[in-house]
């Protein structure tokens, strides 16, 4: 299901495009697709949303570039770990959430590939909103984030705490459902120390879904 959804979503790609680059999974497979494009002739250029979303890239052949280089995305193909009937989104289960919500603010049409397993009919059912967070004070925002009536945890691999491309730790938030997250998102956002956090509002103009049955196209 992943695979065709990524595949679908390499056909929206065109000659002379800059393409941001998600991080996940599914979009994994776009990468894979757009590598075998560029071998038969296609021209674009990549804007990776992290650094492993790079190195596979470059595997594949990808030209690079950057929002210094490039600060215009035509379009970016990235993944999600939730998606609403407003096609509202939850990301960051891979960390790169800062990152790829700066990709996606600055492409004029944001596409998500997801299997359909992360349809759900309100945000934070089935997943941790994810708070990246700088280091410093990073307990004193933690204990603020709790206020918003969740239970958050440090995330760790093993026992040291995750890092983020950017340095920064993640806070992984658990809601039972996130009732507004236009708000949420604009509140989590105001608190001293947040660097920003997964719920990507109003961004996403198409969801291609991989499923059963084949692949389903949601549109605003």
């Amino acid at each position: 299901m992943k695979k065709i959804a990524g595949e679908k979503a390499a056909e929206y790609v065109e000659n002379g495009m800059i393409v941001g680059l998600g991080t996940g999974s599914t979009v994994e497979y776009t990468i894979k697709k757009i590598g075998e494009m560029i071998k038969n002739g296609l021209d674009i250029k990549g804007v990776p949303t992290s650094m492993h979303t790079k190195k596979l890239a470059k595997e594949y052949n990808i030209p690079l570039t950057d929002l210094e280089e490039n600060p215009v995305i035509d379009i970016t193909i990235d993944g999600a770990d939730e998606v609403d009937p407003n096609l509202n989104l939850i990301k960051g289960g891979g960390g790169a959430l800062a990152r790829e919500k700066i990709v996606a603010y600055h492409s004029k049409r944001e596409v998500i590939v997801i299997d359909e397993t992360k349809i759900v009919k309100g945000l934070g059912v089935n997943c941790p909103l994810p708070v990246e967070v700088l280091k410093y004070g990073w307990s004193s925002t933690k204990k603020v984030l709790e206020e918003f009536g969740c239970t958050v945890e440090l995330r760790k691999i093993m026992n040291d705490p995750y890092l983020t491309d950017n340095s920064n730790y993640i806070l992984d938030c658990n809601f039972e459902i996130i009732e507004s997250p236009e708000q949420l998102e604009k509140d989590i956002n105001n608190i001293p120390g947040v660097v920003e956090n997964g719920l990507f509002i109003g961004l996403v103009d198409e969801v291609i879904v991989g499923s059963r049955q084949g692949v389903m196209t949601l549109g605003k």
